[in-house]
């Protein structure tokens, strides 16, 4: 606020009491009190309200931020659990051709056992 050195206060108090006299300096003091804690206070309202204001605009700077990283977050656990489900089924469809192949050799196998059997039972 205004800074006010002794010097300037004694030279405005000797002011005040040559042109208000002895009688209403008390009173123009008590006025001129009350209207610094006036103003004081006021001061320390509106200070107290632009902290709060840059507070709440921190915070919703901070929100922003997390709101962002989360989102990000998200984004990578969504692209991995893509790649993964991918990568399931390339496994699964490989796994299942592997089966289909492997079948197959059972069932050639199988047919040539058996093809020998029924000649020899044929010719006996």
């Amino acid at each position: 606020m205004i800074e006010i050195s002794l010097g300037k206060l004694v030279l405005l108090a000797l002011v005040a009491l040559i042109v208000l006299g002895p009688e209403k300096l008390p009173h123009a003091a008590r006025t001129a009190g009350a209207l610094v804690r006036r103003l004081r206070s006021g001061w320390d309202s509106v200070r107290a309200e632009v902290e709060r204001e840059l507070e709440i605009e921190e915070l919703k700077r901070t929100a922003r931020e997390a709101a962002a990283k989360a989102e990000a977050m998200q984004a990578d656990m969504n692209q991995t659990a893509r790649d993964t489900r991918e990568q399931v089924a390339s496994v699964a469809t490989e796994v299942h051709q592997q089966m289909r192949s492997h079948a197959a050799d059972v069932q050639k196998e199988v047919t040539q056992t058996d093809a020998p059997k029924e000649s020899e039972h044929g010719s006996v």
